[in-house]
């Protein structure tokens, strides 16, 4: 039986609230499949599951607040996933006799409440307390129709404690950027990149493109540095009782929210995806992630971050690692500079870009030729 547990979706995560599972007992399920929605501080969360095989029985009541990496429901796996499972038995050597424990399965409790699934998300989205509407449903189940006559009753029905996203979001990150200043070693290297090169490539290549699919600046950026990491497995990495390195390449990009506070949605195997596909992952991330409307899997893949200032932003941007992560690259704002080349002084459009390492990971010698590669994919932009 496999278990189901509640995922972690970033270091600043300890718990969230089960706000609707979308599957019941006996449903089969596959991979990438969206099991349940849970609200955390970036938002209400699609929760999905990576296993395959039919849920078997779900342990969490909708309405209750779980901790990170509660079981919340046993799935039945298929007969080609338990092929996939089984190991080579091991022989024990009789040094020492040793007696498993029993796993004793905490089962949380919470106060049943009859609700439809859109009243409840209505609810949630609205800090209203079910435990203080009347039903006039089935059974005296909470309807849609009650909550928003709650609603129009004013704050009355109101949770004690309601926050603006924002402020949960600022809390988060803070939590997160608390812990990377306190637990990671830094390192810090920076190198301004001539990106005329790559600006009239870009624009030649806008310029066959309909004004909605043209490309950013940033999708080379992503690209690039994706192509980069292939090199250097130590920077595409984790940091959790030693180096985790990782198989896929899924870049953090950090969208800034309209009412303030960031989040790090993952563009997945950045380095498979042309800047065309790129591109399209971003003009669908970004307005999904300022609607905190993810799946969790964008929340919790990124293997490394990318921060990128935009126009008329900063110049130079220090990062700070997001753990477990072991970096993070920087864009400051493309700016026209005085630029030496082969002799000559000229100018050229360039962008610092800076580059924050885990001094456990890897160091500086490492971080340098990184940004030494990337300067040469930059300079290639055909050949991204």
């Amino acid at each position: 039986m496999i278990e189901f547990l509640m995922p972690s979706l970033g270091a600043d995560m300890e718990d969230g609230t089960l706000i609707e599972w979308k599957k019941k007992p006996g449903d089969p399920v596959k991979r990438g499949d969206i099991i349940a929605e849970v609200e955390t501080q970036k938002g209400l969360i699609e929760i999905e599951v990576f296993d395959e095989g039919t849920i078997a029985e779900l342990l969490i009541q909708e309405g209750t607040k779980v901790p990170v990496g509660t079981v919340m429901a046993l799935i039945s796996p298929t007969a080609v996933a338990l092929e996939t499972k089984k190991e080579e038995p091991i022989t024990l050597q009789p040094i020492e006799e040793k007696i498993a424990q029993p796993i004793v399965r905490e089962k949380i409790e919470a106060k049943h409440i009859k609700a439809s699934p859109l009243a409840k998300r209505i609810a949630a989205e609205n800090h209203i307390d079910l435990q203080q509407i009347k039903g006039t449903g089935p059974e005296g189940a909470i309807t849609k129709e009650d909550v928003e006559h709650a609603l129009a009753q004013g704050t009355s029905f109101e949770k004690e404690k309601t926050t603006e996203p924002a402020v949960l979001i600022r809390s988060a990150v803070a939590a997160a950027m608390s812990k990377s200043n306190r637990e990671i070693p830094h390192y810090y290297l920076e190198k301004k990149i001539d990106l005329t090169k790559a600006l009239k490539w870009l624009q030649e290549a806008n310029s066959l493109r309909k004004i909605a699919s043209r490309l950013l600046p940033v999708v080379l950026f992503i690209k690039a540095t994706a192509k980069s990491l292939k090199g250097f497995p130590d920077l595409n990495a984790t940091w959790d009782n030693g180096l985790q390195q990782k198989k896929d390449i899924n870049i953090g990009f950090v969208i800034s929210l309209r009412n303030g506070g960031i989040i790090v949605p993952a563009i997945h195997q950045a380095d498979l995806k042309s800047i065309d596909e790129i591109m399209e992952a971003l003009n669908d991330i970004i307005p999904r992630a300022r609607a905190l409307k993810l799946r969790s899997s964008e929340l919790s893949d990124s293997t490394i971050t990318i921060t990128s200032m935009g126009d008329g932003g900063a110049d130079l941007v220090f990062g700070v690692i997001y753990p477990p992560q072991v970096a993070i690259v920087g864009f400051g704002s493309i700016s026209e500079q005085p630029f030496a080349e082969a002799g000559m002084l000229g100018i050229r459009s360039v962008v610092t870009v800076t580059l924050a390492g885990d001094h456990r990971a890897t160091d500086g010698l490492t971080g340098s030729r990184f940004l030494n590669v990337l300067n040469k994919n930059l300079q290639n932009p055909e050949s991204l």
